[in-house]
């Protein structure tokens, strides 16, 4: 990811990967970008009469909220997956199992968003509740998948560069194992307490992957090689 010359070949996150790990990280981003379009698709102009815009657009707070959570997780898990396969030298039908999986979970973000933004404008308590336990489930999934596929990686160095730390991807699946532990509180919360604090919840969980996970990490040393 930095921008010295001659090295990049031999150094994970540089830009020289075999075949078919480059097609399988090409399809990968291509999800990400539907995914992505479809969470933008959530959100709605009102229908409203003459000066009442404002007041509609403001009511409409659990569909921004739902649509900033769900796209930080997309954006944290684009990050990752690139951080993730630029690390990888090999590729097999384990890792395309495991990385379809991401996948899959990944692309029932923008139903889950749609519906908990939904229930928490129009629906009662009880809708709200089905709402956030929905969301959850798919984040909580979402998770799983990426403790899969983390655990894949780190049972299968051979996969990867020689330059990765055997410690790295145990590191990045305890994280993953995190995300599982913390949607099902998530869940918990909503059902237990108020679906309002589940929302937050869901908020600060991306929050958390991005500044301690890899993905972002990588960013910022593509931006500063020598810092």
């Amino acid at each position: 990811m930095g921008t010295d010359q001659g090295n990049d070949d031999t150094r994970p996150g540089g830009p020289t990967l075999r075949l078919e790990t480059s097609r399988l990280l090409a399809f990968s981003d291509a999800v990400f970008a539907i995914v992505i379009t479809l969470l933008v698709l959530g959100l709605h102009a009102p229908q409203v009469g003459h000066g009442q815009l404002l007041h509609a657009l403001l009511g409409q707070w659990p569909a921004y909220l739902a649509y900033v959570t769900s796209y930080l997780f997309v954006a944290v898990s684009w990050l990752n997956h690139r951080s993730a396969l630029h690390r990888v030298t090999s590729s097999g039908k384990g890792l395309q199992w495991c990385n379809l999986a991401v996948l899959f979970s990944t692309a029932l973000l923008p139903f889950a968003t749609s519906v908990v933004s939904q229930a928490m404008r129009e629906g009662d308590r009880a809708d709200q509740r089905a709402g956030v336990a929905l969301y959850g489930l798919v984040g909580g999934l979402l998770s799983a998948s990426w403790l899969g596929l983390y655990h894949y990686l780190a049972r299968h160095h051979d996969l990867l560069d020689q330059a990765v730390p055997r410690r790295f991807f145990p590191t990045e699946r305890a994280r993953a194992a995190a995300g599982v532990l913390g949607y099902t509180l998530a869940i918990v919360i909503g059902l237990l307490v108020n679906p309002l604090f589940a929302l937050a919840f869901f908020l600060l969980l991306p929050i958390f992957f991005a500044l301690t996970s890899s993905g972002l990490y990588e960013l910022r040393r593509g931006r500063h090689p020598h810092g």
